[in-house]
């Protein structure tokens, strides 16, 4: 029996605008989607169900989305990533990718390649 939550795709940023925009944006499509714009709130929900795709920012207060990167490695590692970031840093992108995020975006990022690269990872997330 598959999980219900494997279709579903949580957000994490810290800038509300963005992150209303994004779930819009996914919700829009008829995709399921889970917003948190606290790292440690989705880290806490993840501990406690399947996650198929996150999109998560890099630079945020508190815990950034490189240290969710490295904890959904731990708790969660069949969770497909996606990294967003307005802020051109190679030293955190090399790190990123080194993880190993499904696709990696700037800040403005071009509306139907996200909607693509997310399904994408719910396609490649789906048992």
């Amino acid at each position: 029996m598959s999980d219900p939550n494997s279709s579903e795709v949580c957000l994490i940023d810290d800038d509300p605008s963005v992150l209303k925009s994004m779930h819009y944006l996914l919700a829009a499509e008829g995709l399921n989607v889970r917003s948190f714009n606290r790292a440690e709130d989705f880290l806490s929900h993840a501990l406690q169900h399947h996650v198929g795709v996150v999109v998560t920012d890099i630079w945020m207060d508190g815990v950034t989305g490189l240290e969710v990167l490295a904890r959904l490695c731990a708790i969660s590692p069949a969770t497909r990533v996606i990294v967003i970031t307005a802020r051109e840093d190679l030293a955190a992108r090399a790190t990123a990718m080194a993880i190993g995020p499904v696709a990696y975006f700037m800040k403005p990022f071009d509306d139907n390649k996200f909607i693509g690269a997310v399904r994408e990872a719910l396609g490649a997330a789906t048992p």
